[in-house]
């Protein structure tokens, strides 16, 4: 991003700034005084504590100056009512400056590897930025965008909510030109109400739309297939389904690759990944429906599909202790958790699923966590339940038709990880996937270290 003065981002925001202070220049912004960079803009926001406290040690590790609603001495500042709004505002304002396309995607799963994919499909034919880890949320895209490089053409930005009305003021921070919602799944139904209320969540992103912009949506998913509103803006449907503009066809997997062939109109080329699990087509075919839209080569399309490599933690595949990990820590719903199951299910080897809790899932908590149990019987040798639901798995586990000894709850992480050392034997292909605020990946870290 170009620099900033204070006097233009007071401006953008509706802030102040004191004269002597108005020709000072930001680049980028930081939250966190244990990541903030020279030069940034330091966002002190009310959150657990007052970020106000950390004005201090914000400035002494080379903030250019500081978004905030107080005084509280004599440096750099811009005075604002909300900081966090404030936040958005300039990045708006800031976007608009440096005239990328914006390319924004949601979804209930597998909106970060999506995400990955559209900008690596891009990356080969445009100069791309993208929101980085998790920063779809009103703090994290708003800063991902101010430390966009200022020759940037496309940004891919990631939007995430648990509540109504979160999508909306993220599509009109950005301001999207292709829009892409991926699916309609359960997550977050614990503050939505129903999957009818989850889809007109997501349906915010139309919101800083203008009529002009792009809405790609998956033809597979009924809630998306059959709206309950007409949008302004042109649909194209991407799927596998009869009637999708961009279809998959002759879908396979064999061993770790993944192999469809792409159907648009009267253009048709293979696609080959090396990725397990057919789950992943549909967000594959998202980024060949952006990547067509803004002209990308069905060349270029196939070469960076082919070097796809997914994130971290999201069914990651390795070896260790002799046994194949799958660690698929990231998040979890009940579809993804299923999708997961399955990739667990089709490799060879004795299966073990550690499965964590799936959060946000209000009344539907029971049945959801009982279902995947049911699953798991069918994909796993041996269930290691974890979190407040672990017994409604077992009971699905159970009623699958898993013999009891197979599945075990737990409550206690230390716990959970004596048992899955005492059961793992070389061989074994592991599971490992909750929502993320199970901090799965520490249960896994820890089996994984040698005992002492």
């Amino acid at each position: 991003m170009p620099n900033i003065t204070l006097r233009d981002a007071a401006k953008w925001c509706g802030g102040t700034v004191e004269e002597k202070y108005a020709e000072i220049c930001f680049q980028g912004a930081g939250n966190d005084t244990r990541t903030l960079k020279p030069g940034q803009l330091f966002i002190a926001l009310q959150g657990a504590r007052d970020g106000h406290e950390f004005i201090p040690a914000a400035l002494e590790k080379g903030a250019a100056a500081v978004l905030c609603s107080r005084r509280v001495g004599d440096f750099p500042a811009i005075i604002v009512s909300d900081p966090r709004t404030a936040l958005g505002d300039i990045a708006r304002e800031a976007l608009k400056r440096i005239g990328a396309k914006v390319v924004a995607i949601t979804g209930s799963v597998g909106k970060s590897t999506t995400k990955e994919m559209i900008a690596a499909v891009l990356a080969g034919t445009f100069r791309v930025s993208k929101t980085p880890a998790n920063h779809n949320n009103d703090i994290g895209m708003p800063m991902a965008i101010l430390d966009m490089p200022e020759d940037t053409q496309v940004a891919v930005l990631e939007m995430g909510m648990n509540h109504f009305r979160e999508i909306a003021y993220l599509s009109c921070v950005a301001n999207p030109d292709v829009a892409v919602i991926i699916n309609i799944g359960t997550m977050h139904i614990e503050y939505l109400g129903t999957q009818q209320g989850i889809r007109q969540a997501k349906l915010e992103i139309l919101e800083g739309m203008t009529p002009q912009g792009m809405l790609l949506l998956n033809g597979d998913d009924t809630l998306l297939r059959c709206l309950d509103i007409v949008p302004k803006q042109r649909i194209t449907y991407f799927g596998c389904s009869e009637g999708c503009d961009v279809r998959a066809l002759d879908v396979s997997q064999a061993g770790q690759t993944l192999r469809f062939r792409v159907e648009a109109g009267r253009l048709t080329f293979p696609v080959e990944m090396k990725l397990e699990g057919e789950h992943y087509v549909a967000d594959a075919l998202a980024a060949v429906t952006v990547g067509l839209k803004l002209g990308v080569t069905p060349e270029n399309i196939r070469k960076s599909l082919d070097e796809f490599r997914n994130m971290s933690g999201r069914q990651e595949i390795f070896e260790a202790k002799g046994c194949t990990i799958i660690n698929d820590c990231y998040n979890a719903g009940p579809e993804s958790m299923a999708a997961a199951l399955n990739v667990l299910g089709n490799r060879p080897g004795r299966h073990l699923a550690v499965l964590g809790e799936m959060l946000e899932l209000g009344d539907c908590a029971q049945a959801e966590h009982y279902k995947i149990g049911r699953i798991a019987a069918e994909k796993a040798d041996m269930v290691f339940a974890y979190g407040p639901h672990a017994g409604r798995v077992l009971d699905g586990t159970i009623t699958g038709g898993m013999p009891e000894p197979m599945g075990r709850a737990f409550d206690d992480p230390k716990e959970l990880v004596a048992a899955l050392k005492r059961a793992a034997r070389p061989g074994d292909v592991i599971l490992f996937k909750a929502s993320r605020g199970m901090h799965l990946e520490k249960v896994l870290k820890a089996f994984l270290e040698e005992e002492k």
